[in-house]
């Protein structure tokens, strides 16, 4: 079985791979880094110089594809809850503006809308290298998602980086 980060090599460059090491280590300047995993999520833009206006539209957008891409997953009957709680915790989420307190549960939606897309545990061995193989684009998303620690030490500002990179691909997925 060839590793995952074989299979990342086909998509993205070193550069790009290890920007997320960079990130994730940086305690500082890590601006670069965001900005460099942005753009392998298709931004034109660094992600890391938005302005408030801009991070607001991002947020909205997040919101909307994301609640569009819920309601429209069909699941089965016994996961129709785990869809209205969802949908509860992105309101909950998006209520409140403090980028360090939403971390966790930021992750936590994520993980629970990737579960209703695509029917299986997004956390098994194999998840990342399926999503590869079958949307390259989603599995960078996903490769990017799965690196981010469940729980992070980190300031307000690297919070909100994080985030904002998430909820740039999902607000254009």
């Amino acid at each position: 079985m060839i590793k995952q980060a074989d299979i990342l090599s086909e998509f993205l460059d070193k550069d790009t791979i290890n920007a997320l090491s960079d990130f994730l280590d940086k305690k500082n300047g890590y601006d670069s880094s965001a900005d460099k995993i942005a753009k392998a999520f298709g931004s034109s833009k660094d992600i890391s110089k938005l302005d408030e206006e801009g991070v607001s539209k991002l947020v909205a957008s997040f919101k909307n594809n994301l609640t569009l891409l819920i309601q429209k997953t069909w699941v089965e009957k016994s996961d129709i809850a785990l869809k209205d709680q969802l949908l509860y915790q992105l309101d909950i989420f998006l209520g409140n503006n403090a980028w360090t307190d939403n971390y966790v549960l930021f992750l936590q939606i994520i993980n629970q809308a990737v579960f209703l897309m695509f029917g299986q545990k997004p956390d098994s061995s194999d998840f990342a290298e399926y999503t590869l193989r079958i949307d390259p684009e989603f599995g960078i998303f996903w490769w990017y998602i799965s690196n981010l620690p469940p729980k992070a030490d980190w300031s307000e500002d690297k919070c909100r980086l994080a985030m904002m990179l998430g909820m740039y691909f999902l607000a254009n997925y």
